[in-house]
């Protein structure tokens, strides 16, 4: 790293930000500055004008021009502070609040319309790429990733299930195609013939700060499972658990199996079947910590591994129950 790769990423960047037509229409007819002010001000309305002042690091006879402008055009009203009399206190008006909404609105048309040009695989890595210059050049607090929320596949999920158990797979144990194709079959049999009331896929993803966010509110798929009717009467199998290796440690893996155990038990199954082999420690721990026992275990030679499968079972309902 050199002082002119960085200026050379500056130069880059700034060109981006041209594009997005920063300090033309977007903010008219606030400066991007004054446009700025107003968003703080938007985000917490309990701001004193030396928070301000101290937050965008703005010349304090800079930040007072401005202030008087937005007063004198109806956006803000000023006070004294609520903790401290010899502050004063910054508040929108509702007509502020509106010009913030515009400018809102405009700001994110301009990045959505940026965001299109990006393919949907290269994304996850821009939004690693820039949480790591913030945490690597600002104050350590870079935005923390939303919490991990459980939902129903949408469209191009369930591929995403065939391609990341066959990738994963392969990378960590060496198996071969055979398991892609095995899986393939799972996932097509569900989406082709499945009862929603006995049967269902839940992905795990990562929750946005902003739940209308395009896709949804959740980010790219973190994990998956399923749970299917089994042959045996009452009983329902547990499939294709999986959590990326980012989400590992995390609670993701409990949330996805407690999810299939809760609904098996209240749509009525009365046993929770499923199939693992010996390889995947975690996985297997991870059902023993819900309850699942052990009740059968064969060699076997698939995706191109000698290999013991293991059926486990749990009981859902107990004696009278």
């Amino acid at each position: 790293m050199t002082i002119e790769d960085i200026r050379s990423f500056n130069r880059f960047y700034t060109g981006v930000i041209g594009a997005l037509d920063y300090g033309r229409h977007l903010y008219a007819p606030y400066t991007l500055t004054e446009s700025r002010v107003l968003y703080e001000l938007a985000r917490a309305p309990h701001l004193d004008a030396a928070d301000l002042r101290t937050g965008l690091d703005l010349d304090a006879g800079y930040l007072s021009r401005i202030l008087n402008g937005f007063e004198e055009g109806g956006l803000i009203e000023r006070g004294p502070s609520d903790t401290d009399p010899r502050r004063r206190r910054v508040r929108l008006t509702p007509r502020g609040h509106e010009a913030a909404r515009l400018l809102e609105e405009r700001a994110r048309e301009k990045v959505g319309a940026l965001l299109e040009t990006v393919a949907a695989e290269d994304r996850p890595r821009l939004a690693d790429a820039m949480r790591a210059i913030r945490g690597i050049l600002g104050d350590g607090t870079a935005p923390e990733p939303g919490r991990v929320v459980l939902r129903a596949p949408r469209p191009g999920d369930l591929g995403w299930i065939v391609q990341r158990n066959a990738a994963l797979y392969a990378a960590e144990y060496g198996w071969n195609a055979d398991y892609e194709g095995l899986v393939a079959r799972i996932v097509a049999d569900f989406a082709q013939d499945h009862d929603p009331h006995l049967e269902r896929v839940w992905i795990a993803g990562r929750e946005e700060s902003r739940p209308d966010a395009a896709g949804g509110g959740e980010g790219r798929p973190l994990g998956c499972v399923m749970c299917v009717r089994d042959d045996a009467p009452g009983t329902a199998r547990l499939r294709l658990l999986l959590v990326e290796p980012e989400a590992r440690g995390q609670g993701v893996g409990d949330r996805l199996v407690r999810a299939v155990i809760d609904f098996a038990r209240e749509v009525g199954y009365r046993d929770l079947v499923l199939w693992t082999n010996d390889v995947l420690g975690s996985a297997r721990r991870l059902y023993q910590r819900h309850g699942f026992a052990l009740v059968a275990e064969k060699p076997h030679r698939s995706f191109g591994r000698d290999l013991v499968g293991q059926d486990w079972r749990l009981e859902l309902h107990g004696p009278g129950e």
